[in-house]
């Protein structure tokens, strides 16, 4: 009977580990990446350098002399459909009745609402999670499992090339380290 609880247990085990974690970069076709990688360094002064939060162009602000990979919305296709865990940063979009987040992006550094340049679109994920997840600061790092789709979206804040319907969402804890 012992020998027969020991694989039960193992694939129990199996079914609630977590997707391997995914790398932002895999979310870029090769030559984006290539592009992203042989860019300038990026001057990251925004609106959080003079003490003012507020960012009236969101996610969606242009600065025309960056490089196209800065506002590529190109995916890596076999992505489509698969199981991922993805480590970011919240910007919240809609919550339930009790506050819990249940949409919002998820972006690749804090702050990312704030900063100038706002990462490509292939570098932002919608996040849908009708549980929802209590989000007391932005600025802590999340982890989110689920199955991601190449799915563009488009809304006032900024545009999205992909989208993931989410299973679980937590906080990165010190054991993630």
């Amino acid at each position: 009977m012992r020998y027969l609880l020991l694989p039960l247990l193992l694939l129990s085990h199996l079914a609630l580990a977590e997707p391997a974690e995914t790398d932002w970069l895999e979310l870029m076709p090769e030559e984006d990446r290539q592009a992203l990688e042989a860019m300038p360094e990026i001057d990251h002064d925004g609106p959080e350098q003079d003490g003012t939060f507020y960012n009236p162009g969101g996610l969606r602000q242009q600065d025309k002399s960056l490089p196209a990979v800065m506002y590529s919305a190109r995916t890596v296709a076999a992505l489509d459909g698969r199981a991922i865990r993805l480590g970011g940063y919240p910007v919240p979009l809609e919550s339930d009745a009790q506050g819990r987040s249940t949409l919002f992006f998820l972006v690749p550094y804090p702050g990312a609402c704030i900063h100038v340049p706002p990462p490509p679109p292939n570098q932002l994920v919608l996040v849908r999670y009708p549980e929802g997840i209590e989000l007391q600061d932005i600025y802590a790092p999340l982890w989110v499992s689920g199955t991601l789709k190449v799915e563009p979206v488009s809304n006032e804040l900024a545009d999205a090339a992909y989208a993931l319907d989410a299973g679980a969402v937590r906080l990165v804890d010190e054991a993630d380290l």
